[in-house]
């Protein structure tokens, strides 16, 4: 859409880009398809074991790597 900037006043030239922003947000969101409620359910359980498992995995990594440090230190 042109719009002919020597028409609006000072609000409209300054509120306009927000505006505009809003009403493609809103569009955009339109569009969007949005998990099932299962979908969803299933999708975080996926997140959360997963950071379970890297977070043991680099917890164990830390744990190790420490211990050889201090080995290598108290020598």
């Amino acid at each position: 859409m042109v719009r002919d900037s020597q028409n609006e006043n000072v609000l409209q030239r300054i509120f306009r880009p927000l505006t505009d922003y809003v009403r493609g947000t809103r569009a955009e969101l339109r569009k969007v398809v949005w998990p099932t409620r299962e979908e969803a359910i299933n999708l975080t359980t996926i997140v959360i074991v997963t950071i379970l498992a890297m977070s043991l995995f680099f917890g164990a990594v830390d744990y190790v790597l420490t211990a050889l440090f201090r080995l290598f230190i108290t020598r």
